[in-house]
């Protein structure tokens, strides 16, 4: 036999019996496949990286004759905020420092303001108050907010527009980017506004809030009592879930679609996306805006704006302008000044009520184009894709059947059976990737992707693009079929894909989710380049329809990775401060999985018209085995690095002191209470030299006292409770100043019900938690009333701002037999003192723990009574 009858010999033993010889010459040789891999590799690498980062030039100060926002001038600005230090509310540096530098500037402003054209008012006060948060009554004392109105000169408007963000910190970081950043940001918008011959139609309040981090205090306590509040019928909200990039609109409205036709006729670098707005709304995102409070209690409407960029940093200590670069700050103030200048002059803004008409849908294309419609027209255009999606299938199969010579119900019947296969590959697609999470997780070895995100390719998107291509690869391998090509086949693969979209796209809109657009778009493409198939001879000609099939996948391919990756981006630092109690590496895999079906899922199956398709899953499997060593064998793996991918570490030092209700000291303890922000907790200081013998687990005492008998810090604690860990030491810890729970009086009301009167003094940041015993209530008191239909025991979180004065409160209790001789209830008190050093022993333990340990610990007191 000569050279070229073997060659075609072994091509037919390659292929399946039935194929003819033509068939088999159309496929591509089994090397294109690698190439064909790389090219959509090298499409994301290539354009949606760089679009992502790409910033614009930073203007100085030579460009300030242009009225334009100056990055540098901003960035000056935030460097001497920044290094006014921790702006913890309470504190001087927040209600001091802060609060002069602010109103200095504003100051400044209002010195060089063009008189002609505007005023401008500055007020400064202080608020107080309580409502429910989470599962505490979040109360307030003295916290500051500074309110600035430019209005335009002899303005009869009536109609406000609102920008916030806040100057405050968490415990132990300077906040360059949480919100130094937003507030410098505000500042030079008002300065460029107030200096430039640019007319404004409404009044704009910029306001400076000075307790966002105490669970969303000041815009509260302005949206309540502020006599601005009334006016402002749109806001602006500006805040930071990281630091150094590009700023983010993640929520809109609600039911406001005017809102967001401002957004793309004035932003100028759009980044925004539905899907952000209802994950954050569902409660996964570990973080919270003052847009809740505006909307909640104000009933205002409007647009919700973060920087989101290197999460690692946001709520520590390397939260510095060092991580931000002034570009950065370009971008988001040539948003914000834009987008301000365009709501002050909205017609809309007169009378907001008259335009509330549903929610919209809204994203962006690569930071390119700004798409937006009413979620009405969201439903139409889903509905209208399914269906000519499922339209289009039956005509191409019925198309099959005429160019084949076969009834319709014979390409049918081979439709289900690969619809079947389909069905298999895209829930294998979905369920692999979360099978590796699982797997990694269970043997102790979470976010290994934490510090090498390069690892999230190999550990969930390989995996994902196995689960698609195995099942196919294997029925096309074994298929026996001379009456339908193998072209035909695998045309009836993508249409399975299209139909699984489809029957997708109907049910998550049923269930009145807008991200279903994620879902359309692949499937819209899909459609068009059938349809261009079905009106030429390209539906019939071998394999030539995948031109126009590969072409018509480009945009939604760039998409939906787009997509996929911003939300691994915001997502991956997550998972180092969302506690220990819920496996994080499973939202990363799915959302992987999710991007690669999205991506890939009428790709994957044209690796079947290679002549050798096993060889792509053969890359895969290698890319795969490879990923999972470096990151369970090699330093690749360990999440944590010193200053950029740190672990963050909380703790309390606590003194406990439980008094029984004789006034006697029952138990006096002293330790370190634990609450793990990581899935990783402990076991990543092992070789360390933390010395944590003894560390052992609160959950048995949160079973028999109220509150575990721990001072919990806020709702957060509560929540993490179950997991948090005790270690005790010998050496009494002394708190830094005195928490004290006074009884002024107690004095009966009637014969069943007894009021019991105390003042409470300590520092910044308290709480105190109530418990009756079964056979009392708790009838009134003078928090928040509506607060004792919640489950018991109660949290009073309470902060002070500028106004220290102690806390006097009253309980009445109400007993059957009204006797109060006995034990009625339970209140216990903490002082948490956050700013205080730690005393000889606490700095030699703090000092045990390795270099990318991020510290947040401070001391705290704990005291128990009984009435």
């Amino acid at each position: 036999m000569g050279d070229k009858e073997q060659l075609i010999s072994d091509e037919l033993v390659e292929a399946p019996r039935n194929v003819p010889t033509k068939e088999v010459a159309e496929k591509l040789p089994w090397y294109y496949s690698g190439g064909f891999l790389m090219f959509w590799g090298l499409l994301f690498f290539a354009i949606v990286i760089p679009l992502f980062y790409r910033l614009p030039n930073a203007m100085t100060m030579e460009d300030a004759n242009k009225n334009v926002f100056i990055a540098e001038r901003a960035y000056k600005n935030l460097y001497a905020l920044s290094n006014i230090g921790v702006k913890l509310t309470g504190s001087k540096e927040n209600e001091v420092d802060a609060v002069n530098f602010i109103v200095n500037e504003l100051e400044q402003i209002q010195s060089v303001l063009l008189t002609d054209y505007f005023e401008l008012e500055i007020d400064v006060s202080n608020v107080s108050g309580a409502f429910p948060y989470s599962t505490m009554l979040n109360m307030y004392q003295g916290v500051q907010n500074i309110a600035a109105k430019l209005s335009p000169k002899n303005s009869t408007s009536q109609t406000y527009l609102l920008v916030n963000s806040h100057f405050d910190s968490k415990p132990f970081t300077n906040s360059a980017g949480d919100a130094g950043f937003m507030v410098v940001t505000m500042l030079e918008v008002l300065r460029v506004i107030a200096t430039t011959k640019k007319p404004i139609e409404h009044p704009i309040v910029f306001l400076f809030n000075g307790a966002e981090e105490n669970a969303l205090q000041a815009s509260h306590g302005f949206i309540k009592n502020h006599r601005w509040a009334p006016l402002c019928k749109a806001v602006l909200n500006l805040d930071a879930g990281g630091t150094g990039g590009k700023d983010v609109l993640f929520q809109s409205g609600p039911n406001h679609p005017w809102l967001m036709k401002y957004y793309k006729k004035f932003i100028k670098y759009p980044l925004g996306t539905t899907v952000a707005e209802e994950i954050f709304q569902s409660g996964i995102i570990p973080s919270d805006t003052d847009f809740r409070q505006f909307n909640i209690y104000g009933k205002i409407p409007g647009l919700d704006m973060a920087q989101f960029i290197n999460g690692f940093v946001y709520h520590t200590n390397y939260d510095l302008i060092d991580v931000i670069p002034r570009e950065s700050l370009q971008n988001t103030g040539d948003n914000v000044l834009s987008l301000v200048r365009g709501l002050a002059n909205a017609t809309e803004l007169h009378d907001t009520e008259a335009y509330k008409a549903g929610n919209v849908v809204f994203f962006d294309f690569l930071g390119l184009y700004f798409f937006h419609y009413t979620a009405a027209a969201g439903k139409s255009l889903n509905f209208g894709v399914a269906g000519a999606a499922l339209i289009l299938v039956f005509v191409s199969m019925w198309r099959m059947a005429a160019v084949s010579n076969v009834s319709t119900c014979h390409v049918m019947r081979w439709f289900i059976l690969v619809f079947v296969i389909q069905i298999i590959s895209f829930v294998l697609g979905l369920a692999l990737p979360a099978v590796v999470a699982y797997g990694m997780d269970s043997i102790g070895l979470s976010l290994t992707y934490y510090s090498v995100p390069l690892l999230v390719i190999g550990l969930y998107v390989c995996p994902s693009l196995l689960g698609l291509s195995i099942p196919l690869a294997i029925y096309y391998h074994f298929q026996r079929n001379d009456k339908i090509s193998t072209p035909y086949h695998v045309q009836l693969s993508l249409h399975s894909q299209a139909v699984i979209l489809a029957v997708i796209t109907i049910g998550v809109q049923y269930l009145g989710l807008r991200s279903s657009y994620i879902f359309v778009i692949p499937l819209l493409f899909y459609v068009v380049s059938l349809a261009f198939n079905l009106l030429t001879t390209l539906h019939d000609r071998g394999y030539a329809w995948t031109g126009l099939v590969k072409i018509g996948q480009i945009a939604p391919f760039l998409y939906s990775s787009y997509l996929i990756y911003i939300f691994i981006v915001v997502l991956t630092p997550m998972g180092g401060r969302a506690g220990s109690g819920s496996n994080r590496d499973l939202y990363i895999a799915v959302l992987a999985a999710l991007g690669s079906v999205l991506s890939f899922g009428f790709l994957i199956p044209l690796i079947n018209t290679f002549r050798r398709p096993s060889f792509v899953v053969f890359l895969l499997l290698a890319a795969t085995a490879l990923s999972l060593y470096l990151a369970s064998s090699t330093q690749l793996g360990f999440p944590y690095r010193p200053k950029t991918n740190g672990q963050r570490v909380s703790y309390l030092q606590a003194r406990n002191m439980f008094y029984e209700f004789d006034g006697t000291l029952s138990k006096d303890e002293s330790g370190y209470l634990f609450n793990f922000q990581d899935r990783r907790e402990e076991r990543a200081w092992k070789g360390t030299r933390a010395n944590l013998t003894g560390l052992v687990s609160i959950k048995s005492r949160c079973e028999t006292h109220m509150m575990c008998g721990m001072p919990l810090y806020d709702y957060r604690y509560y929540q993490n409770r179950l997991s948090c860990k005790w270690l005790p030491r010998s050496e009494p810890i002394v708190p830094p100043g005195l928490t004290t729970l006074t009884l002024l009086s107690k004095t009966s009301v009637n014969a069943t019900t007894t009021r019991f009167t105390f003042v409470l003094t300590g520092p910044d940041h308290m709480s105190i938690f109530a418990k009756t015993e079964p056979d009392v209530i708790i009838s009134d008191w003078s928090f928040l009333r509506s607060h004792l239909a919640t489950p018991q025991p109660y949290h009073i979180y309470f902060t002070y701002g500028i106004d220290d004065s102690p806390l006097e409160f009253w309980i009445e209790v109400t007993k059957e037999d009204g006797d109060f001789n006995v034990q009625s209830f339970q209140i216990a008190i903490s002082g948490h003192y956050i700013k205080f050093p730690s005393d000889a022993e606490g700095l030699k333990f703090s000092s045990s723990f390795p270099s990318f340990a991020i510290l947040a610990q401070w001391p705290v007191i704990y005291k128990s009574y009984h009435f």
